[in-house]
């Protein structure tokens, strides 16, 4: 929907399953249009849409893509920004580390993406401003050369110089916004800002068209779990000239308490769809660590290795529905980027609620239907969003 400032607000429809076109289209039917009728029903509505490679190619067909057309328009819908981090299935199957595959290493990251900018370029608004997510070029992990470095900025880079010529041919401002996340490639603002920095000293181009073109998707929950306020770390990728895409609106876990109650509580969050990666705060000396998974983290504690006095987990919970102490969730960090946009409204217009965990969540933060979750959510936001003069 359309708030103040000519911005956007949908929520990211990634938390449904998409692994066809056809699977794609059936969620946006039976889960999106109901939750539209709850929280919009009389002005257009905007969709935050999740293409995996495969429903990105079918959908590329000349017919299927016109009836989608079709379908946005007799439904009053729209789309402003694509979700292109998850390349293939995202539900019901092991995903954790293998979401960061195929990395910005390999030209088929680039093709997709490509894609999915050509598919946004055919429905997206006259005039309207266009974005596409993605992920920090790759997993910690998986970087160990600086080939694999080199690779990632030239894909990077093609794409930058392939979106900028679309946005000349079709009047769109559109950008691609590199999602720091908890062991991505660049995690931290400081990361990501030397990220951008080798980007652009590497780049023999127009800088400034890389800087439009090329900017960070900022999770709320991801940044919360790097210990960052909001303030620190927006202020500091604002001020280094990197464009804030879009905003992921989103809610980790915190811990604080680890009484072997608390423990016992924190395995039923381990399961073996998606990763939870853990980052540890020493008291001494405020010290970091981290921790792939969840599981992987309770069993240094429990072994004695981790002493810890708090943990952030990488574990997406409803923006609405706070979970049972001890647990905490880092609402502060939503409200924190909330309270900078009020004063600096124009970095961002494209915002995504995206709790993607609803498969997984355990007790009683999974009570009620996704489409009733999906409500509160909206509302908690929109009266957040209202409280600081950002809803239309």
């Amino acid at each position: 929907m359309k708030l103040a400032n000519n911005s956007h607000l949908a929520y990211c429809t990634n938390i449904h399953r998409g692994g066809s076109w056809a699977e794609t289209l059936d969620s946006l039917d039976r889960y999106t249009m109901k939750v539209r009728e709850r929280v919009c029903p009389d002005e257009p509505y905007a969709i935050g849409l999740r293409l995996s490679a495969s429903a990105a190619g079918e959908l590329s067909d000349r017919s299927t893509l016109f009836a989608f057309q079709k379908w946005l328009e007799a439904r009053r819908c729209y789309v402003f920004t694509i979700n292109g981090f998850p390349y293939g299935d995202f539900h019901g199957t092991r995903v954790k580390d293998n979401v960061y595959r195929p990395d910005w290493t390999s030209p088929d990251r680039l093709e997709y993406t490509n894609t999915l900018f050509d598919l946004l370029c055919e429905i997206l608004p006259e005039g309207m401003e266009g974005s596409v997510s993605t992920l920090p070029g790759s997993f910690k992990r998986f970087i160990t050369t600086d080939d694999e470095r080199a690779a990632i900025r030239t894909n990077l880079t093609a794409c930058a110089e392939r979106i900028e010529r679309l946005s000349a041919e079709t009047g769109h401002d559109l950008h691609l916004g590199l999602e720091p996340e908890p062991l991505g490639l660049f995690e931290t603002s400081e990361e990501t800002v030397a990220f951008f920095d080798g980007l652009l000293e590497s780049y023999s181009g127009d800088k400034d068209a890389l800087l439009r073109r090329l900017g960070v998707n900022y999770d709320t929950c991801h940044l919360a779990v790097e210990y960052e306020s909001a303030a620190e770390s927006l202020g500091r990728l604002v001020d280094n000239g990197i464009r804030i895409s879009k905003i992921h609106l989103s809610s980790a876990l915190a811990v604080s308490d680890f009484a072997e109650a608390t423990l016992k509580e924190l395995e039923s969050f381990c399961e073996g769809v998606y990763l939870h990666q853990v980052i540890a705060r020493s008291a001494s000396d405020a010290a970091l660590v981290r921790y792939e998974d969840l599981d992987m983290a309770l069993e240094a504690r429990r072994s004695g290795a981790d002493q810890a006095v708090e943990w952030r987990i990488h574990f997406h919970i409803p923006l609405h529905s706070l979970p049972h102490r001890p647990l905490r969730a880092t609402s502060d960090h939503i409200l924190g980027t909330l309270d900078f946009l009020k004063e600096r409204p124009e970095i961002c217009r494209h915002f995504e609620m995206e709790t993607y965990t609803w498969e997984v969540l355990p007790g009683a933060l999974s009570s009620g239907d996704v489409v009733d979750q999906l409500t509160r959510e909206y509302d908690w936001t929109l009266k957040e969003f209202a409280a600081r003069g950002l809803r239309r």
